[in-house]
């Protein structure tokens, strides 16, 4: 196997890992399943990674470098603040379910994880730190009115993630559509806008 083949499959693993943690949740999830997903033996998924606990941890790092992946476009892109603040928004609301069920596993597992905790961690200080980094922008620029950048990230932040909470894991209690109005509402209030502004 070539060294790029060996890479092509590790990614593939990783992401077909990621897919079976989605279903299945952290703590059911067997090499057995990622292999069967796969169509490849359970040796090669031991031949990528020692062990469950260390195929579990890759696997939720790969999907937190995907969150932050699609983040970094977004934050580092030349539009000017509200347009990024738009972008940041709608990145979050159309979430896909898979992402959102492995964080909702993954904060749940960083409990008795160490390694889980520490992924969990940077993905959730790197929304919170470039929401912070963008809406201090806005209010450089005269586009957003708030004295408490940091502060309104970690209160924008929060409703975003308890509402994806509540539309990932209770059928039918809201919908995706609440979901990015009810966001818009508490950010537009942080930020002095009219809710408008964030369609």
């Amino acid at each position: 196997m070539t060294r790029r083949s060996a890479e092509i499959r590790l990614d593939a693993l990783l992401r077909t890992t990621c897919d079976v943690i989605a279903e299945r949740g952290l703590a059911n999830t067997r090499t057995a399943d990622v292999a069967e997903a796969a169509g490849v033996s359970q040796a090669l998924v031991f031949y990528h990674f020692a062990t469950r606990d260390r195929l579990l941890a890759q696997a939720f790092a790969y999907a937190v470098e995907q969150d932050l992946t699609r983040l970094d476009t977004v934050v580092r892109s030349a539009a000017p603040p509200l347009a990024r603040l738009r972008r940041m928004l709608h990145l979050h609301a159309a979430g896909r379910s898979t992402s959102w069920s492995m964080r909702i596993d993954g904060w749940a597992e960083s409990l008795r994880t160490p390694e889980l905790e520490k992924l969990s961690r940077r993905l959730d200080l790197r929304w919170r730190q470039d929401l912070a980094a963008v809406i201090s922008a806005g209010v450089a620029d005269h586009t957003f009115n708030c004295p408490d950048p940091a502060g309104a990230a970690w209160r924008i932040s929060a409703v975003m993630d308890g509402l994806a909470v509540q539309l990932a894991v209770h059928e039918r209690v809201i919908t995706r559509r609440q979901l990015g109005e009810w966001i818009r509402l508490v950010a537009a209030r942080e930020l002095g806008l009219e809710p408008g502004q964030l369609d």
